[in-house]
């Protein structure tokens, strides 16, 4: 009885040619999605390096533009970026991660104000970076420094473009970024380890500071990534909030104007009285901005990864 009804159990049927043909089809099609965009990134990466590769020398890397950016080099402009996105981490990861923890540990998922800080950070990350700038102009220079330069007396100090107003205006660009990818890695963290914690008589903030955050830690960093690399490459938010049109000199207190390389590219690129003096200087900047971003990058990759082998017991 049992051998009949084995026998009359339906066999699996074989795929038809038709649906062979659209999963070949669409592995072409996405293959080919996937080698166009490598191709693009490889041509201007490409572009940039034949072009510039010869202007990068350790006298361009070291000294200060001179003739009207016509020749030198671009360090305070290096400079200037690397205090930019510093001043912009410290200002942007403990207000973005204190907002996540709060999204994730603390806020009643279904209140009307988590709702309404939810759909603040959605539409932070919608806005235009010109906007930003704007805001930064109106709110970080006009309103807060001025305010504070007639609350202390002073004549102009913190009521003008400065480092410190274009790092916090990046940091508030970034902010969606960080909060997401903060509460996202807060959310992987398993629920046992939550339990485990509060089972052993610790606080919700003795969990969240000895358990949750370290080993959200990499998650966070990744955020910060994603920060840097754009932060580094804003033009539009910086451009009334503290970047100069030509200083060479290093700014020494927040409250100096700096330069920056990609604003240096962008006057180089649209103001230069002689275009084919610049070129070579513009396309040397261009391949120091991917060099120092792609640096800055791997620093927190290493260190995420150190986080990461040092979670795990590899180190």
């Amino acid at each position: 009885m049992t051998g009949r009804v084995l026998e009359a159990a339906p066999r699996a049927l074989p795929r038809a040619p038709s649906g062979r043909r659209w999963d070949l089809g669409f592995t072409v099609l996405t293959g080919l999605a996937a080698l166009f965009i490598v191709l693009m990134v490889a041509v201007i990466v490409g572009n940039i390096v034949w072009f510039g590769w010869r202007t990068v020398t350790w006298e361009f890397l070291t000294a200060a533009p001179k003739h009207g950016m016509t020749a030198g080099g671009v360090f305070p402009a290096i400079f200037g970026t690397v205090a930019l996105v510093l001043l912009m981490i410290v200002a942007l990861i403990p207000v973005g991660v204190g907002a996540a923890v709060y999204l994730s540990e603390y806020a009643p998922p279904h209140s009307p104000f988590t709702r309404v800080v939810r759909f603040a950070v959605n539409n932070l990350a919608g806005v235009p970076s010109i906007v930003y700038g704007l805001f930064g102009l109106g709110f970080f220079v006009q309103f807060l420094g001025r305010g504070l330069d007639r609350a202390l007396g002073l004549d102009v100090v913190w009521g003008q473009p400065a480092l410190m107003w274009a790092a916090l205006t990046l940091a508030l660009l970034n902010l969606p970024v960080v909060i997401v990818t903060a509460e996202e890695a807060l959310r992987s963290v398993p629920r046992e380890m939550r339990e485990a914690s509060i089972g052993l008589g610790a606080t919700r903030w003795q969990t969240v500071r000895h358990v949750l955050l370290p080993q959200a830690m990499p998650g966070i960093l990744t955020g910060a990534i994603l920060s840097v690399s754009r932060g580094a490459g804003e033009v539009a938010p910086i451009m009334f909030t503290g970047a100069a049109y030509f200083l060479p000199y290093l700014p020494q207190l927040p409250t100096d104007q700096f330069m920056e390389l990609g604003y240096h590219i962008f006057v180089m690129a649209t103001q230069s009285p002689d275009v084919d003096a610049t070129r070579p200087i513009l396309y040397g900047t261009v391949l120091v901005l991917l060099l120092l971003t792609l640096l800055l990058n791997l620093a927190a990759i290493l260190l995420r990864s150190r986080l990461r082998a040092r979670l795990t017991g590899r180190a």
